[in-house]
């Protein structure tokens, strides 16, 4: 009986061992606390002005000083912590005056400070670093405030050129001393949720084409980086989503079928609408899109070819089927998570790319320069020099330093020369996908060796370079034309891959992509060093992305500072909703067909035919008025802004029906569970708070939930589907939704 006793108690200790062990593990799993402190600007002991003094007498903290303009002027601040090489290239400065212009002035050191631990001595000088405006800031006092990692710091006064004036403090502003460091100054900790619950949804929306309930709890469960793991392995697209299988066309669609759709009398008939729309419109990659972004499981893989496409551009303007675009798509996918190097290379010599560049008609009689330009000023390295965090560097006269000329663009053009859509009877070509009679447009482009130059080129020259010159062939066979060609292409893509300005130049425009629009020069120096430390490695993109999710200036529960984030790409704004309310057929029972482009292309952003090469809307568009660095709202109009109230009110309060042959299954939000929430709570106090959670990541402002009440509660408490639809409509399309932060 003892004997069974002990057995019976070793067997309990065992379980109980193995479960502690268990949690241990699993505890070791999840992210480690994802919020930076809230930076805290010093004061005087009984105002609310900037403790300062002139940089260049760091131990005269004169409180009243006025800081004549070009000076360099010293603040000290607290709540801040840096990591190994974050400095001054992490923090800005921005100073508002009395007429309500913002302007960023350049931070040039950032010191722990002499005086006392945990203060940091903050050196910036008074000079306009964006030069957006013509005027200088107004004389006298003004509000100054730091950021950080997303977050912004108090505003405090400050003298410029004069003290006093008629700017007024914040509301609730108080004095910050000495006295208060090392106290806990972060004014977002009742934002917070459970534990770390808005840092998830952040990452949702960054990583994915949105939130899902589900997906938020798999995250809390396993934790950000094992999440990350596993969508790198993943298999794309989801089998159950496959790309389609479209095939190749004459390029005269009224051509008799099986090449062509055939000539018509009446183009009116079903039979050859339904051939014009899988084979001459970009319909099928179109839903075969949004199906993917709405039910895929390789989200993240998803979400990085999505923002590619933005960067490496084509459009179906020029693009003239359905199977060109999915080809050119499969490339760029494939590459997603493999290393830029070779994206470069499959990009290059993809023939969508060709025919909307221009290379496929290149030759060495009349070479075009499209493609060659661009691949440069667009895809991989920018018109200027920059430095490794993405900032621009300047000559003596402190002009910008351009990375090529003219004469580089036209050696670029010859080596680009001579390739067509795969034939199979030019010199070794592998053309598997070839029909007879029909142009290519799937395999890579293969090379017209009758057509490519053979003269000398000179390609890019910067510190470091060991590849520029590309010697001539003379007196060469086809053979050795053959071979000389595909080296001089692979030189010049190594020339190209090779420049310092690829790492923070790529760094920059997927950071804005995924996460920020206007992301500090320390954010893109820490991804660019990532790139750069891969640059061998094949899984290159893997480590970029990581890095870029993963940054603490990415990460956190609530971003504080004004500019942070990004406008909502009409695109994501739309299947953020959806994926949020569990979207469906229009009947509820089974998925949608992916018909929905209507709502992104009249704001705008219809997918895979971007206006231009530029993309919707280009990296460095700055808003009017503003010193604001947001591309999106590059396509940000009174009519778009319109627009996109109205694709909430759709998603809300409609649904797309069914509509043979396009829509056969339709599109709707689900929300029976917010219907119950408002049923059962009148004060719709629960449902407001729901949603806080679901699609504001604890971040609603007390003022925003009273204003909500009054709305949703001015319809009928006995109609609790109209109070559910009501208030995701007015969150939807509130400022504080529309913008990702």
């Amino acid at each position: 009986m003892s004997s069974l006793k002990s057995r019976f108690l070793l067997r309990i200790i065992s379980t109980s061992v193995f479960i502690l062990v268990s949690l241990v593990i699993a505890y070791g799993q999840q992210d480690a606390d994802p919020n930076s402190p809230t930076p805290v600007i010093l004061s005087e002991n009984d105002s609310t002005r900037a403790l300062s003094s002139v940089a260049a007498k760091p131990k005269s903290r004169t409180a009243s000083r006025a800081f004549l303009p070009g000076q360099r002027a010293e603040i000290f601040v607290t709540n801040i912590s840096f990591m190994d090489g974050e400095g001054a290239n992490s923090v800005r400065v921005y100073i508002e005056d009395a007429v309500g212009h913002e302007y960023r002035f350049p931070v040039i050191d950032v010191r722990p400070s002499e005086f006392q631990r945990g203060v940091y001595n903050v050196v910036f000088e008074m000079t306009d670093e964006l030069r957006y405006w013509i005027e200088p800031p107004t004389q006298g006092d003004v509000l100054v405030r730091l950021t950080w990692r997303g977050l912004s710091s108090n505003r405090v006064r400050l003298a410029y050129g004069s003290s006093g004036g008629t700017i007024k403090d914040d509301p609730g502003a108080v004095p910050t001393p000495f006295a208060s460091v090392g106290k806990n100054n972060s004014p977002t900790a009742e934002l917070v949720g459970y534990k770390w619950s808005g840092d998830r949804m952040r990452f949702l929306e960054q990583a994915t084409f949105g939130p899902t309930q589900s997906l938020d709890s798999r995250i809390r469960r396993i934790g950000l980086r094992t999440w990350l793991a596993e969508q790198f392995e993943m298999s794309y697209p989801s089998v159950s989503n496959p790309y389609p299988n479209i095939p190749l066309k004459s390029t005269d669609s009224q051509a008799a079928p099986p090449n062509g759709c055939g000539p018509q009398p009446n183009p009116n008939t079903p039979e050859y609408q339904l051939c014009i729309r899988d084979h001459y419109q970009m319909y099928p990659i179109q839903t075969w899109f949004y199906k993917e972004a709405l039910y895929g499981e390789p989200q993240l893989h998803h979400r990085v070819s999505w923002a590619l496409s933005q960067i490496w551009v084509i459009s179906g303007v020029d693009t003239q089927q359905s199977s060109w675009m999915i080809e050119y798509h499969q490339q760029l996918s494939k590459n997603a998570f493999g290393n830029w190097r070779t994206l470069m290379s499959d990009m290059t010599l993809n023939p969508g790319m060709g025919n909307y560049l221009d290379m496929i008609r290149s030759t060495r009689t009349n070479p075009n320069e499209n493609y060659p330009r661009e691949v440069l000023q667009l895809f991989n390295i920018g018109l200027f020099m920059l430095n490794q965090d993405g900032t621009v560097q300047v000559d003596g006269q402190n002009n910008p330093i351009p990375t090529y000329d003219q004469n580089t663009i036209n050696n670029f053009t010859k080596v680009f020369t001579g390739w067509r859509d795969c034939r199979v009877a030019d010199l070794n070509a592998n053309c598997p996908d070839s029909v007879a009679g029909l142009p290519d447009y799937k395999d890579p482009m293969s090379l017209n060796t009758g057509q490519h130059d053979l003269t000398a080129k000179t390609l890019l020259i910067y510190p470091g370079v060991t590849n520029q010159n590309v010697p001539a062939c003379t007196g060469c066979t086809a053979a050795q034309i053959y071979t000389y060609a595909y080296n001089s292409l692979n030189q010049a893509l190594d020339n190209i891959y090779n420049h310092p300005n690829v790492a923070p130049f790529v760094s920059k425009l997927l950071i804005q992509q995924m996460v920020t629009s206007d992301p500090t020069p320390a954010y893109v120096g820490r991804v660019s060093a990532v790139f750069n430390a891969n640059r061998n490695n094949p899984a290159q993109m893997k480590e970029v992305v990581r890095a870029i999710l993963l940054d603490p200036e990415a990460r956190g529960d609530v971003k504080s500072d004004p500019r942070y984030g990004k406008l909502r790409e009409p695109v994501q704004l739309m299947t953020n909703i959806y994926r949020n309310f569990n979207v469906s057929d229009a009947a509820g029972t089974g998925r949608s067909d992916g018909d929905i482009n209507r709502f992104p292309s009249g704001q705008g952003q219809n997918a895979f035919i971007a206006p231009t090469v530029f993309n919707y809307y280009p990296p460095n568009f700055i808003v009017p008025g503003t010193t604001l660095l947001a591309p999106e709202f590059g396509i940000f109009t009174t009519g778009t802004a319109i627009g996109r109230a109205n694709i909430g009110n759709s998603l809300a309060f409609g649904q797309i029906n069914v509509a043979l042959p396009n829509t056969p299954s339709g599109t709707k939000i689900n929300i029976g569970d917010l219907q119950a929430l408002a049923a059962g709570d009148t004060t719709s106090n629960q449902l407001l708070d729901h949603l806080n959670t679901r699609m504001m990541h604890g971040t609603m402002s007390p003022q925003m939930k009273t204003t909500l009440m009054t709305a949703v509660n001015a319809v009928a408490s006995t109609n609790p589907l109209a109070r559910a639809q009501t208030a995701v409509y007015l969150i939807a399309t509130s400022s504080q939704f529309q913008v990702q932060r």
